[in-house]
C-alpha cells in the first residue's frame, strides 16, 4: 500500500453548542475523493441505531404509562335546593294597618351549618352523602323562602330579609334544629325542625315562639328521595309558620 493510497484517521471529538447543535472540533483527515457531503449529527446517529419502529413503540409505552398511572379526577356532587318550586296560593292584600315584618337571618345548629346533606343510621350516627350536597347551607336557603311564605300570607304590609335599611314593628328569629334522612326507619324519612320566635321591635317583647317538627318519608331511599322529602318538609313547616305568625299578629292587634 503506497503512501498516497494511505487513510489516516484522526479521533473525532463532538461538542454540544449553546444553540443545541451538535460541532466537531477536530476534522477527520480523508481524502479529496472521500469528504463527506453532510455532517450528521448524534440524533440521527441514535435513530439509526434504535429504527424508527422502536422509537414509535417506546413512545407509544411512554404516553400509555401516563394515562393509566394519572388519578381520575372525582366525579362533582350533584347540588340541590330546598324549593320545590310550588307557588303559594294568592291571597288577600295585608291591610293598610298591617305591620312591617323583619327577618333575621336563620341561624343553623350543628350538623346544618354547612352544604353536606346529612342522614343517620341505625347506631345514631350521622354521615354525609359523598356525592349529593345543597347548593347552599339549609339555613341560608331557607330565608327567601321565609320572606315568600310570611309575604304570601297577607298579614304584613311588607316583609324584609335583614341587613336591611327599612325598620320593622317586628322581626321573626328562627333557627335550623335539624334536617336529616333518617334510615333507621322503612322507609327512610326526612326529619325538619325549626324554632322561630317572634318579637316586637320596640320593646323586645316576645309575642310567641313555637317549634315546628315535620317527618316526610321519601318515595326512594337514595340522595334524590332525601331531596324530594326535604323540599315537601320545608313547604309544610313554613306553610304552619306563616299562619302562626299571622295568628300571632291578629291576637296583637285585638289586645
Amino acid at each position: 500500500m503506497t503512501s498516497q493510497s494511505r487513510t489516516v484517521i484522526h479521533s473525532v471529538r463532538v461538542t454540544v453548542s449553546d444553540n443545541g447543535s451538535d460541532t466537531a472540533s477536530d476534522a477527520v483527515s480523508l481524502p479529496a475523493s472521500r469528504t463527506p457531503s453532510k455532517v450528521f449529527t448524534r440524533r440521527p446517529v441514535l435513530l439509526g441505531l434504535l429504527g424508527l419502529p422502536a422509537v414509535v413503540g417506546l413512545a407509544a409505552v411512554t404516553a400509555g404509562c401516563g394515562t393509566t398511572l394519572l388519578p381520575k379526577p372525582a366525579a362533582a356532587p350533584a347540588r340541590f335546593t330546598l324549593d320545590d318550586g310550588v307557588s303559594a296560593p294568592p291571597v288577600a292584600a295585608a291591610p293598610a294597618s298591617a305591620p312591617v315584618l323583619i327577618v333575621a337571618q336563620p341561624r343553623a345548629a350543628p350538623g346544618c351549618d354547612d352544604r353536606h346533606m346529612v342522614y343517620l343510621r341505625s347506631s345514631g350516627q350521622l354521615q354525609a352523602y359523598a356525592y349529593h350536597e345543597w347548593l347552599d347551607t339549609p339555613a341560608q336557603m331557607l330565608a327567601p323562602l321565609l320572606v315568600r311564605t310570611l309575604q304570601d300570607s297577607g298579614a304584613f304590609a311588607a316583609v324584609l330579609l335583614a341587613p336591611s335599611t327599612g325598620a320593622g314593628a317586628l322581626r321573626l328569629e328562627t333557627e335550623l334544629i335539624r334536617l336529616q334522612q333518617d334510615f333507621s326507619v322503612t322507609p327512610s324519612q326526612v326529619r325538619l325542625t325549626l324554632r322561630a320566635v317572634l318579637i316586637e321591635s320596640r320593646s323586645r317583647k316576645v309575642l310567641g315562639w313555637r317549634e315546628f317538627d315535620r317527618h316526610v318519608p321519601a318515595p326512594t331511599d337514595n340522595g334524590v328521595g332525601g331531596v324530594t322529602a326535604a323540599r315537601q318538609a320545608t313547604r309544610l313547616v313554613l306553610g304552619e309558620l306563616g299562619a302562626y305568625c299571622a295568628g300571632l299578629v291578629v291576637s296583637a292587634a285585638h289586645s
